[in-house]
């Protein structure tokens, strides 16, 4: 073992002197300095010491014995094409680059891939191995001869040299039998967040436990098959107290509190009907690999966290700015960061010390929950959770919580995969047919941006709705008290087929409108406002759902039927014509040789007019 530890350092100790050696050649690195600082790095070696022939078949001399080194450690033996040493006998030549050079590079590259896969596994000697001969194959690419390649090498001994010393660090971890683990620290910033837990916000901590017997075993065993640590399926404690629905203040949703734009990259997606944030199942799947991307960025769990609290650019950012080293971790950043990260990662490692020990600190879970079983169900009907439970016998509640992703507790027009209680499987396909389809739009809302001095009475008198309501619609019970700057969804006073809205844009027959997409438009609300239907806005953008996005043009027309002239002049011979993409007015009346003016009063436009695809046109 200690051989072995000896040999590791060697691999280090190389990369240093290849970094000095290249530093005369090139711009100064500040990885580069980094290594040529190590201490082991100036008391084992020089450069001296590594055979410098440049001869095809150069070999890096052996290095000899330190104390405690039983045998002498030798490298595998270089060889450079002749191609590349003809290129050298004369530098003064300008050399284009060598595909040889540009292979070898690549070559590193895949073996670094492929050496953190194999760490990934734990499989740390093949690893190393990798790393080595990554290593290697960048020493083949002279700087002398092929100087474009300089920053490229300089990046891989970094990267490899990077990868070396946390396998090393891992490698001892493995000997105590905690490969991949968190290391669970103990220090005054924990201790802190472990008199909070029991004490102000034990009741918190202990509600937060039960909820989490619903959740835990999924997640626990989507963890082992990314084959990450399973303390981290207490992340969620910290994140939402195992709350499906919990909601911040920086608009995060869910159990792992995905923003929008995160959440989006993670392949969770959301219309005006599902939020996948919501969905415990898919959010832990994007958790999972966020995490994952996070460790294979930062290779530092305690990093992790505090960059999966504030976003990997922040703590590279402040990583950047110290620069005390390479492997900089958490508590090397700690002063640096948002108080709300700098207790983030202190809280969660104080979870863990509570959790590893709830007798020291008298933790008892009375009520813990348990996991639904559940199938799936496809589901190509509108209809109310609320509608389906009576229907079926159930609690609704119980139903809203195995499909939260439903932001309206109202399934979408399009086909859905709904998630129903195994023992209510048969029931429910046996009465489907019998739930009513409900065509009604789900409530609508408006936003209020608190203010100082707003209350939830005075919210409430003002839009003309109740307390209650506007709680229920923000997640907020008794104990909790609204902040200048937060957002609040407020409930209309009507909704569903209640609702009557006089058209606020009437468009004449015959022309048409675009209109941009808004924050909580739908179909039936941009079809009121413009008075045609639903049906007419899908045909007319051929729509196949009625998923919108924030941002969207859409074409509207009035809907109506032709005039009575329109039909006769259509009865004298004319014809319909579908609107192509590319077509223009002027390209359609040249295509069937009529004037401009004839086809635009045909179908009375004008010429600011704007003609969409799928539209119809009378022509002659």
């Amino acid at each position: 073992m200690f051989k072995y530890k000896l040999a590791l350092i060697f691999i280090i100790l190389l990369i240093s002197a290849g970094c000095q050696h290249s530093s005369s050649k090139t711009a100064s690195n500040p990885y580069e300095k980094t290594l040529g600082n190590s201490q082991e790095t100036q008391e084992t070696i020089s450069n001296s010491e590594i055979g410098n022939s440049t001869g095809p078949d150069r070999i890096v001399n052996t290095v000899e014995k330190t104390d405690g080194l039983k045998d002498p450690v030798k490298t595998d033996s270089i060889s450079t094409d002749l191609e590349t040493q003809t290129e050298k006998e004369d530098p003064k030549i300008n050399i284009a680059p060598s595909p040889t050079a540009q292979k070898r590079i690549d070559q590193a590259l895949e073996l670094c891939n492929f050496a953190q896969q194999m760490w990934e596994k734990g499989k740390l000697d093949e690893a190393l191995s990798n790393l080595d001969s990554a290593y290697f194959s960048i020493l083949e690419v002279d700087s002398e001869v092929y100087p474009e390649f300089n920053q490229q090498k300089e990046d891989i001994r970094y990267l490899i040299s990077k990868r070396i010393l946390e396998i090393y660090a891992s490698r001892q971890i493995v000997v105590n039998g905690q490969h991949n683990e968190i290391p669970i620290i103990l220090n005054k910033y924990v201790e802190k967040e472990i008199k909070r837990f029991t004490g102000p916000e034990r009741k918190f901590f202990i509600q937060s436990l039960e909820r989490a017997g619903r959740y835990r075993p999924f997640i626990v065993s989507e963890l082992k098959k990314a084959g990450l640590p399973e303390d981290l399926s207490w992340l969620p404690l910290v994140e939402s107290g195992f709350k499906i629905r919990a909601l911040s203040s920086a608009r995060a949703l869910g159990l792992w509190q995905f923003i929008p734009s995160t959440g989006y990259k993670f392949g969770l997606s959301r219309n005006y009907y599902i939020d996948e944030r919501l969905d415990p199942e898919k959010a832990t799947r994007a958790a999972i690999s966020y995490l994952k991307e996070l460790h294979n960025l930062f290779g530092d769990w305690t990093t992790v966290l505090a960059a999966y609290n504030c976003g990997e650019s922040r703590v590279l950012r402040i990583i950047r700015k110290q620069r005390i080293n390479y492997l900089d971790n958490f508590w090397d950043l700690y002063q640096n960061l948002p108080r709300e990260t700098s207790r983030y990662v202190p809280r969660f490692l104080a979870t863990l010390h509570i959790i590893n020990n709830l007798d020291k600190y008298n933790i008892k879970i009375d009520n813990p929950l348990s996991p639904v079983d559940f199938k799936i169900c496809e589901i190509k009907k509108q209809v109310r959770l609320k509608d389906i439970a009576k229907e079926i016998g159930m609690n609704k509640t119980v139903l809203k919580d195995l499909n939260p992703e439903l932001r309206y507790a109202l399934l979408p027009p399009e086909s859905y995969q709904l998630k129903i209680p195994e023992d209510k499987v048969q029931i429910f396909l046996s009465k489907i047919d019998k739930i009513k389809t409900t065509y009604s739009p789900p409530p609508m809302y408006v936003y209020h941006r608190v203010r100082r001095g707003d209350t939830l009475s005075g919210i409430a008198k003002k839009y003309k709705t109740s307390v209650r309501a506007i709680s229920a619609a923000n997640n907020i019970n008794k104990y909790h008290t609204i902040i200048a700057g937060k957002v609040l969804k407020i409930p209309s006073r009507t909704n569903g087929a209640n609702i009557h809205v006089v058209a606020s844009h009437r468009i004449p027959p015959g022309k048409t409108l675009t209109y941009r997409v808004r924050r909580g438009d739908n179909l039936w609300i941009i079809a009121r406002k413009f008075g045609t239907t639903t049906k007419n806005i899908m045909t007319v953008n051929s729509l196949s759902g009625t998923t919108l996005n924030i941002g969207q043009t859409l074409y509207i027309t009035s809907g109506k039927q032709l005039t009575a002239a329109q039909s006769k002049i259509a009865k004298k011979g004319s014809v319909t014509y579908h609107v192509q993409s590319g077509d223009s007015p002027f390209t359609i009346a040249k295509k069937y040789n009529m004037s401009l003016h004839r086809l635009l009063a045909l179908n009375h436009l004008n010429k600011r007019s704007t003609i969409f695809p799928g539209q119809k046109l009378i022509v002659e």
